[in-house]
């Protein structure tokens, strides 16, 4: 990884192919926010235990299913 976001970027975009279009570079900047946040939410303990995520999401299947 590069020292800071601003060359990341840089890189990302250099290592997409010539005829990249600017939606492939919004799709791949946008993929790269997400997964940034998803680290900062880790580092903040802002997750939730892989069984707590499956009871929430089986709760909600059961309701839909009704």
């Amino acid at each position: 990884m590069t020292s800071n976001l601003k060359e990341e970027i840089i890189d990302l975009i250099r290592k997409l192919p010539p005829d990249a279009t600017i939606d492939d570079i919004m799709y791949h900047l946008y993929v790269k926010k997400k997964v940034l946040a998803g680290i900062k939410d880790i580092e903040q303990s802002k997750v939730l235990p892989h069984e707590q995520v499956m009871e929430n999401a089986k709760k909600r299947l059961e309701q839909w299913l009704k």
